[in-house]
């Protein structure tokens, strides 16, 4: 009876001319790190778009619509519109519209105001960052993604950052309207690279956004600030008040010139009686905000105004010379610097005797 042979494993052949690989070496070839995984999907939006609006569903299509184009992945940034329209039922039919948007939350909000609306905006907000836009505004596909970058950039100092805001002129731009009165249309161009605000700058409502913490902490925007409903009022410096509140807190306001928006100026707004009603909404604005600051200037302020309406023909040095159209660009400067001189003169219980 023959014995059975043996088996032995047999290495499996080598290529001609390799050489065996040393056992240490082997052992670090299997155990060698594979790749990294690619990170995971963010657990939520990393930033909120809000836009507040009042019943203005024409421009709003576009608003939304330049948000379906940003570079940023929808699942990265939510929307959530805040309708602080009269009609409910209409508010409900455009809501319907908007249906298939799976990143956009439409809110209707009863309680007049946009400090109000914006507020509402905060509280809802699921993103750590939040940015506002107007719903007359056209956001720039780069828009987000350059926002976050300069958050990036800015650092943790930034307690909010906004950006340019250019002009889209739906009629044509008066002769009379220089540079230095687009302000007063939310025109922003700061230049510059991405950076903190410098004295004397600013940021729109238009195209601003807020870390949402620090803004839940200062209380949000003021509702003595800001307008309320279809432009009865035009009371400012709702953004401006914030600032200041935020920089008390220990933040700074950042700007970034690349994050850019088009904003519309409607045909209404290229009037001078347009431009008077804004400037002295601006003079109660600021009186509203400062009003120790504006009570010490106001007497330089009244005496400037009586050197506007000496320097007119005799038939107007009245009140009537606040009213009338300018012919030039400076002319019409002048008057609105006495309308506002006037307004916080009164505003400031100034009154004078005769000698």
């Amino acid at each position: 009876m023959k014995t059975p042979t043996k088996r032995r494993d047999v290495a499996p052949a080598r290529a001609k001319g390799t050489a065996p690989l040393p056992p240490a070496a082997a052992a670090a070839s299997e155990d060698s790190p594979k790749a990294p995984p690619p990170p995971p999907p963010p657990a939520g939006p990393r930033i909120t778009v809000a836009i507040c609006t009042y019943d203005r569903y024409a421009y709003l299509v576009d608003s939304i619509a330049s948000l379906a184009r940003q570079e940023l992945p929808a699942a990265e940034f939510e929307i959530v519109v805040v309708d602080n329209s009269p009609d409910p039922g209409r508010s409900a039919e455009e809501a319907a519209k908007y249906a298939q948007i799976g990143n956009l939350i439409w809110h209707y909000e009863a309680t007049p105001g946009l400090s109000n609306a914006r507020n509402v905006a905060m509280r809802m907000a699921r993103a750590p960052l939040i940015a506002y836009l107007d719903d007359d505004a056209f956001a720039d596909p780069n828009w987000l993604v350059k926002l976050l970058e300069a958050y990036e950039t800015l650092g943790e100092a930034a307690y909010g950052i906004g950006g340019r805001v250019r002009p889209r002129f739906l009629g044509e731009r008066p002769e009379w309207l220089s540079d230095n009165l687009l302000g007063y249309l939310s025109v922003v161009e700061n230049g510059g690279d991405t950076r903190f605000l410098g004295a004397g700058e600013w940021v729109a409502g238009a195209n601003v956004s807020y870390r949402v913490d620090k803004l839940r902490e200062v209380g949000g925007f003021s509702p003595a600030l800001g307008r309320i409903g279809s432009g009865i009022s035009l009371m400012s410096n709702d953004e401006t008040e914030l600032a200041e509140r935020l920089e008390a807190a220990g933040g700074r306001i950042g700007y970034a010139p690349h994050a850019g928006v088009d904003h519309c100026v409607d045909p209404s707004r290229l009037h001078q009686e347009w431009f008077r009603r804004r400037i002295a909404w601006q003079a109660v604005s600021d009186y509203v905000r400062s009003p120790a600051v504006m009570r010490d200037g106001c007497e330089n302020r009244w005496r400037d105004v009586k050197v506007f309406l000496a320097h007119q023909p005799p038939h107007l040095r009245t009140l009537r010379a606040l009213t009338i159209e300018q012919a030039s660009a400076g002319d019409l400067n002048w008057q609105m610097s006495s309308i506002y001189g006037a307004l916080i003169a009164l505003l400031s219980g100034l009154g004078e005797r005769d000698d």
